[in-house]
């Protein structure tokens, strides 16, 4: 790494942020070619200042992309980036006729569609209103001003002639609520327009993947990370990416819906919901390896899963989205794997986990102390003989237990319905508060049946 490079990943380290050494495992042509819209400025520019071996082909990218549309704030941030990081390429020099040029274009462009909505509503025309503030919104967005963007769009709702076009609002508000990491407006505007839509429009099958791929990355922000693996495996693989490309890609879906899952179901969810779950395997070809470790986690393989998503920590942590949730996630499938490695037996030397799952390195033994003071795992070590015992319950005990207590209930209930027979047979009423599955609520013929059946 270079002088110029050093210092622009130590400012960025400085502030907080996350750097990659090592080099991930995709393309970045092809990847970048999954999206569309401004997200693809977001990604390439997100990982031009966490990759150090992608750093100035990603910064490249991201000037020739903030270019090509009319955010001249990205621009120059963008190019900015890059002269800190390699300040010899032609790319790092600002463009000043380009920014001037297309500052003046967005001036004018506001302008003149501020002065036809004005025009619109003068003359009362609801739809020319409509599209009108939506014209002026998708402005907003493309030049950067989001939050002009969402109250134009929000002002689109008081003049909707039908369902199909209050969806269309919501579609646009989650894009822009996504692209400002508001996650609550996200899931507010799912609920309030995109969930409205009817169920037998031929369009619902792609409005719910959209809005289950756009609530898994509002759940994922908001650290909900169940609910996230949930919505991304309901996700359809039949609907076509060009659906949700703006906000994710199919390989998006496969790789947040398996990690998440994996940090948060159990072996037979895993099962159920992901490998069973014909539509999700559709998205699991995309990503083998996930597919693989989720594979390797039910078959009870768990060294040989943790390996697979360590050897793809580097991509995970320069996606958008992930990038501060992959310590977490990673930390909970190791502690997920652990406390499964150890149910099967009664006693495990340390020396045998050491090699499962650290192989040469720290002594795992801080690690299960840590995990048991936490409570996440009911065990104990022993220091002498270097082994950990799980603390397991007694079957047998609770076994013998509920047959006791389910005893005892049959017991009571037959005799309270013999002596409801017999109450009967005397001609005597018992009068009082009726209480739902209550004695008094079981019907005579039940009673004589039940009491035959003791007899």
């Amino acid at each position: 790494m270079d002088d110029q490079r050093l210092a622009f990943f130590t400012t960025i380290e400085d502030q907080g942020g996350v750097i990659v050494k090592e080099t991930p495992k995709f393309d970045l042509d092809l990847y970048i070619q999954n999206y569309q819209g401004r997200t693809r400025f977001e990604r390439l520019f997100h990982i031009g200042r966490s990759s150090v071996p992608l750093c100035v082909d990603a910064l490249k990218a991201a000037v020739q992309e903030a270019k090509a549309g009319r955010d001249i704030l990205r621009y120059q941030m963008a190019v900015n980036s890059l002269f800190q990081a390699a300040p010899n390429e032609p790319e790092a020099l600002l463009d000043k006729a380009w920014l001037e040029a297309q500052a003046k274009e967005n001036r004018d462009t506001t302008i003149n569609l501020q002065a036809e909505l004005q025009g619109y509503k003068n003359n009362l025309i609801k739809e020319s209103i409509r599209m009108g503030n939506e014209d002026l919104g998708k402005h907003f967005e493309a030049i950067g001003d989001l939050e002009a963007a969402m109250d134009s769009f929000w002002k689109m709702r008081p003049d909707v002639s039908s369902t199909e076009q209050l969806v269309d609002i919501g579609k646009l508000l989650v894009r822009v609520a996504i692209e400002r990491h508001d996650w609550k407006s996200v899931s507010n505007h799912l609920s309030k327009h995109v969930n409205s839509a009817n169920d037998s429009d031929p369009k619902a099958k792609a409005l719910k993947t959209y809005s289950r791929i756009a609530n898994g990355i509002a759940a994922l922000g908001q650290e909900r990370y169940k609910e996230a693996a949930f919505s991304f495996v309901e996700a359809s693989s039949d609907v076509a990416p060009e659906v949700y490309n703006q906000i994710a890609s199919p390989n998006d879906v496969a790789i947040y819906g398996g990690l998440l899952a994996l940090a948060t179901m159990d072996r037979h969810e895993l099962q159920v919901n992901l490998l069973d779950n014909d539509s999700f395997r559709e998205f699991l070809q995309r990503e083998p390896h996930i597919r693989r470790a989720i594979t390797q986690f039910v078959n009870g393989r768990y060294a040989a899963c943790i390996e697979i998503l360590e050897s793809y920590r580097p991509d995970y942590l320069l996606d958008i989205y992930l990038q501060k949730h992959v310590p977490k996630l990673y930390a909970d499938i190791r502690t997920k794997s652990i406390v499964q490695y150890l149910k099967p037996f009664s006693c495990v030397r340390l020396d045998t986990m050491q090699k499962a799952f650290n192989g040469p390195g720290p002594s795992i033994e801080d690690e299960l102390s840590t995990m048991i003071k936490d409570g996440k795992l009911k065990a104990r070590i022993d220091a002498i003989n270097k082994s950990v015992m799980p603390l397991s319950t007694n079957s047998r005990q609770q076994m013998q237990s509920y047959a006791l207590q389910t005893f005892e209930n049959y017991e009571k209930q037959a005799l309270d319905r013999i002596r409801r027979m017999n109450i009967i047979a005397a001609d005597l009423e018992v009068k009082g508060s009726r209480k739902p599955g209550a004695m008094n609520d079981i019907p005579l013929s039940m009673a004589m049946e039940d009491a035959g059946g003791l007899a």
